[in-house]
Order: C-alpha cells, then structure tokens, then sequence
C-alpha cells in the first residue's frame, strides 16, 4: 500500500495547472486557469483549475478534485496506476508496500512483461496505417463504407496485405518470440522440428485492421475484417497476458469524450459498426469482442457513465444475444442506472441503418429502447400464453431467476409487483414464494458448507423439539442460505480469542429494510433473582449488586450495532471486502437507510481502486462528501485501525450478529402476521438457536 504521507508530498511537488494542462487547453482567468471540460460537452468553458487551491471544478457538470483525482477521470485508471503516473512526471519513486521482494519482483516482471507486449503491438498498428495508405483497394473498401480519412485515423484503422509473411519487413526478427506471443504470427506445431525449423506466418492477411485499445489508450490486440467475401468475416487477436476479449470493450478508449456529452453508452455488435456511428456523430458506442456481454463489460462501462443502451440486430441472434446481454447487466441494475435495449429491424444493423437512413432516424431508435424492465417482462412471456395458469406459472418459472439476479432495491420491489399484475397473484404471495431467492453459492462456499457443524445442517425442529421445521413445504432446507462461515470456522486452532465486547452489543432485532421500526418488549434474560449466565444483552449477575457500579450516574454510550460494527471495519480494512459471500454482500447491501447507503458506495470504490489504505479513503470519501454520511453510519469520528490482531475472528462474530439480527427480524415480522407460517417460523428460530451456539 502507498502511504499516505507519500500522496501528500506528491500532491504538494506538483502543479496541477501543468498536469492538467497536458490534457485540456487552459487559459488564465484571473488567479485560476479556464477551459473546455474534457468531462463533458460544451462551448463555453467552464471548468477552473485553481493553483492555489490545486484543485480543479467543473460548474457545468460538477466534476471535481485533485491532480490524483482528475488522471483517474480522464485516463479511466485506477488509484494506484494514477498515483505512479503522478509520481513519474514529477521524478519521485513510489515507496514499496509491505509485500515480499519476491512478490515485488514478480509484479515488476509482469508490468515490464506487459508493456514490452503493448510495444510490439504499437510498432505492428503503425505498420498496418502505413499499408493502408498504400493500398488503393483498401482505401476505396472504407470510403465504400462511407468513412471518412479523418474517422479512419481517429481508430487508426490499417491494412494487413496478403501474403504469409509480411510483418517481416516491420520486425527486424520474424521469428521473435513476442509476434507469437503477442498473437500477430502463428507458429506451426510441428513436434518432428526444432524452434528455428517451425513454420512461422502471419495471423491477419488481406484484412481492414481494427486496434483494439485498453482504456490508457495501449494497442492490446487487433481485429481484422475480409474485404471480400471469406470466412471468417472477422478474426481477433488471441488471449494474452495483456488482451482478455471477455473484460475488453472495442472502441471505449475512444468513446469516454462523447460518452459524458451523450450521457449514456450505446454497446453494438461489430467493430464496423463502432466507426461507422462515430462518422455520424455517435461517437459514444462500443463494441464486444466477438464474445457475448459480460458482467465485466457492463461494470466496465459503469465506471464512465450511468446509463447504457444495448443495440441489437432484430433477428433470431440478435435477440438471443440481448438475452445474454440481460443477464449480463441485472446484477448491476438499479433505480439510480438506466438499461435499454435497441431492437433494429432484422435487414439492419447499426452500421448499415444509420448510413440508409440517417443520424435522425438511429437517434429516434435510441429514443425508443425498451427499458430494462419490459426486457425482463417480455423475455419471461415469450413462448408463454399468459390467458392460461400453465403459460403464467411457466412465465414465473422464467422470471424468478432473472428477478433474483438484481440487487436489493425499489426497482426489484417494482418488479416483483408487475410480476405479480401479469400472473394474476397477489404482491404479498409472490413474496413469500420468492423472498428467499438468494443467488447460488459459489463452488468454495458449497465446500464450505460441507464443514458446517451437524447441527447447522440438520432438519430445523419446532421449539418444543418434537415435528420437523421448514418453510412451503421444503422441511429439510433452511429459509435463509447462510454462508457457512457465519457459524465459525472450524479449521482454527483451539487457542481461545478474546473479542471485543462491541462486536457482541447491540443485538436487538434489527428492522427489514422495508419494515417500519417496531417498539422491542422487554424480555427477561436468566433467572430474575440473579442467576442469569450473562448470555443476554442485559448480562447476568446479581441484578441487587449493581448500585456498586463506579460508573453509576456518568454518561452512558451504547455500544455501537452489528451494522455500524460491520461498516467500520469495512471501511478501515478494505481486505475484508474480499472475503465476503455473495449472501453476506447481499445482507450488507440490504441495510437500511444510509448504512445500505454507504455500503454500495464502498463497493463502487473497492471495485474500481482495490483495497486502499484508510487515508486514502478518508480523502475520496471527503472528495464525494460522504464523510459525514460514513461518521453517522459508524457513530462518531472514524479512528485509523491500530492493529489487526484477530479481524477475521472479530469481523466473522460482527457478521453473524447481523444474520442473528435478520433472521429475528424477519421471525418477528411472521409472529405478528394475522396467519403465521409455522414452518417458516420454527426454521428461524433454529437457524437463530444455531447462530448463537456457534
């Protein structure tokens, strides 16, 4: 980790007038600096970079903050790559972390192995530009296309000539290792041949070269297109160290500027279709690399903008890829983010429709797209006759995993309820079939769960410890998949560790998100002459023994709750984050109020910069203007950690006060119901008995 102090220094050796000053053309305005705000789309400047201040601020879109803060933003890198590059202008060496020189050793080979990669690239994607220009043919393949000598060098495009071996004139050494490595040349298996004898021959021949580039703007892999007919129409670069087509996004470097004008990013199928809609203006779309959209794709995008429009081709793949494209973007949908999606008719694709008819036209297209929402609904009822109880029970059936891919919110709750409309049922008993669709386990916590203790596995009892417990007919399955390791981990040593008494308080019921705060009935805890054991909130003891208490009449502060517990601990220890289940990320995100609320700011932050230390994230969350926010949450001022002596034991009896606190919740919410579900309930109650054991 970079340590703090170094940022300080950093920030104060530098000027940001003349960081920003390489990106953006700024002109004196008083003290400060003005210009053009390469955030977003304007004619008159309004963004300031002050030099006594050395902060900068947009009064036309409100971005703002430091020389850190503004390479972050305009070179979509993360914190640590920005601090280096900050580092490297002004001639200072980053400190080492913490890690060993082994592991030091092994992350400077990789870069130095990476970058040496992207070089050969860079010479290969000049090679190609030159060729272009040199092959009338080529040229008049992509003024056929309607693209324009400008567009072409925006992306720069380029031509691989035909024949087998002709990078040879680019690379001094056609048989270098790095062109196989890189993807560029083939090497022919032959194992009767030594390495000198192998075949070598390029990959991309007769082809329109497309780069591909990272979001730092580094030529990573390429693709390449026939210019006649031949198969396949497009080939890409394979998988290396530095190009993975499943996180990669075609033309995103690119699109960022216009991006922020448009406000939203259009995805598209093809390369071509990328440059032909940043020739009429659409300069915000992207492309996939020739793989279906990935979770990554779409949090990739949702680093440079809230709202993203998928555009398919109207027949029978283009509406099988919108499906995996769904897929793809529900766990990351929410009611602060807009996903639609564009249907073409089935002769066009974006490139072939904005050409016939026009930017006016594809801008009503866009206009149009089928939010989120409707694309959920009419994936679920496609094929299903809904006049009928078999064609709304199978649309429910194709529903209920979509509908549980999105994160807890309004527009889930919104959904659940159109849902209900279309199928005829009532909100509240589609609930309650639906309330624990929890995503699946992944492979290491099913393993987990294998080593849970017996009793956590057995088949719930009633409180009366006779009949079999469960919920809708399923007695031998808990209401609640609780990650395994909420009942402690059983690989530990048997040394005993001391836990701090705050990890224990504070555990009344706490409120379900949507449940209004109930008033909680005293109840008693031990025997009421004193014999309690001090298992209870209120402790045990001899209750008449308690006026010798020194601290009687002095200001009491209660404990802080499981969940201020578990947001400061997350906050100052940024590696917890990482051993969180999917159950436990969603019980985080399902907190009420601002403690939810803070929860998916950490995780936007944690995504995109890693685990940091607490300076650093003490100053994004006074940049955001959420430290006040993160003080309510936690209970006052936020101190920097001491020491990481048992956080796991610590961090581990935190989280399982807060599923104890979920399932009392949701256990009293059944008691008071005017037809409680038995079953249910005396699942709760064991699966809370468990808990408390473990």
């Amino acid at each position: 980790m970079i340590p703090p102090g170094f940022i300080q220094d950093l920030l104060a050796r530098v000027d940001i007038v003349e960081i920003v000053g390489r990106h953006v053309d700024l002109k004196k305005a008083g003290i400060n600096h003005k210009g053009l705000c390469p955030f977003h789309g304007e004619k008159s400047p309004s963004f300031i970079v002050s030099p006594s201040r050395q902060t900068f601020h947009c009064f036309g879109c409100g971005q703002h903050g430091n020389a850190v803060g503004f390479l972050m933003e305009h070179l979509g890198i993360g914190f640590v790559d920005a601090v280096k590059d900050l580092a490297q202008q002004a001639g200072m060496q980053v400190p080492e972390d913490d890690r060993s020189p082994q592991q030091r050793e092994a992350e400077k080979a990789q870069k130095q192995r990476q970058a040496t990669l992207t070089e050969v690239l860079a010479k290969a994607c000049q090679h190609y530009r030159q060729q272009l220009k040199g092959s009338p043919r080529a040229i008049d393949y992509l003024k056929g296309r309607g693209l324009t000598g400008q567009i072409a060098a925006q992306f720069g495009l380029g031509y691989s000539p035909e024949g087998w071996r002709t990078l040879a004139s680019a690379f001094p050494a056609y048989d270098d290792p790095l062109l196989v490595e890189t993807g560029l040349v083939i090497l022919q298996d032959d194992p009767g041949k030594s390495d000198a004898e192998q075949r070598r021959y390029d990959r991309f021949r007769d082809r329109i070269m497309f780069p591909i580039r990272n979001v730092q703007g580094e030529v990573i892999g390429f693709g390449g297109r026939v210019l006649d007919k031949g198969e396949p129409k497009y080939l890409n670069s394979p998988e290396t160290p530095v190009f993975h087509k499943g996180k990669e996004l075609y033309g995103l470097y690119e699109a960022r500027p216009a991006m922020r004008r448009r406000g939203y990013a259009l995805v598209v199928e093809g390369y071509m279709d990328v440059v032909a809609l940043a020739q009429h203006d659409f300069g915000n779309a992207v492309a996939t690399l020739g793989t279906a959209c990935t979770q990554d794709h779409v949090q990739k995008l949702f680093r440079f903008t809230e709202s993203v429009v998928f555009s398919f081709d109207g027949d029978a793949a283009g509406r099988r890829a919108a499906g995996r494209a769904l897929e793809a973007a529900l766990p990351h949908a929410n009611e602060d983010r807009t996903i639609k999606f564009l249907f073409l008719p089935a002769e066009h694709d974006p490139d072939s429709y904005v050409r016939e008819l026009g930017a006016e036209a594809f801008e009503r297209c866009v206009e149009n797209a089928v939010p989120l929402s409707r694309q959920l609904m009419e994936t679920a009822a496609e094929g299903c006759d809904l006049g009928t109880p078999e064609g709304r029970a199978k649309m429910l059936s194709v529903a209920k995993p979509l509908w549980a891919a999105l994160p807890e919110g309004l527009l889930k709750r919104q959904l659940l309820g159109e849902l209900a409309r279309r199928a005829q049922l009532p909100d509240a008993e589609l609930m309650g079939l639906w309330a624990s669709a929890l995503p699946p386990a992944a492979p290491g916590q099913r393993a987990r769960a294998e080593q849970r203790p017996a009793m956590a596995r057995a088949q719930p009892r009633s409180p009366t410890g006779g009949g079999h417990g469960g919920h809708g007919g399923h007695g031998d399955e808990p209401y609640f998949d609780i990650p395994a390791s909420a009942y402690g981990d059983e690989s530990a040593g048997g040394d005993e560790v001391h836990i701090p008494y705050d990890a224990y308080a504070g555990d009344a019921a706490a409120p379900a998100p949507d449940a209004q705060p109930q008033q909680r009935k005293w109840e008693p805890r031990g025997d009421f002459k004193g014999k309690g054991q001090g298992k209870g909130k209120w402790g045990g003891g001899d209750w008449r023994k308690r006026d010798q208490d020194p601290t009687q009449g002095l200001p009491r502060k209660a404990p802080p709750a499981p969940m201020d517990h578990a947001v400061r601990m997350l906050l100052l220890h940024g590696d917890l984050w990482h051993r969180l289940s999917e159950q436990d990320l969603q019980l985080l995100h399902e907190l009420p109020a601002e403690h939810g609320e803070l929860i998916a700011w950490l995780e936007r932050f944690l995504v995109d910069h890693g685990p940091t230390p607490w300076a650093v994230l003490q100053a994004a969350l006074l940049e955001a203007d959420r430290m006040e926010l993160a003080e309510r949450v936690c209970g006052g001022p936020i101190s920097p950690p001491v020491s990481e002596d048992h956080l796991d034991d610590e961090f581990r009896v935190v989280m399982r006060r807060l599923w104890i606190n979920r399932l009392r919740a949701e256990a009293d919410q059944i008691a008071r119901s005017p037809q409680p579900d038995i079953r249910r309930f005396q699942s709760l109650l064991q699966q809370i008995r468990e808990l408390e054991a473990a």
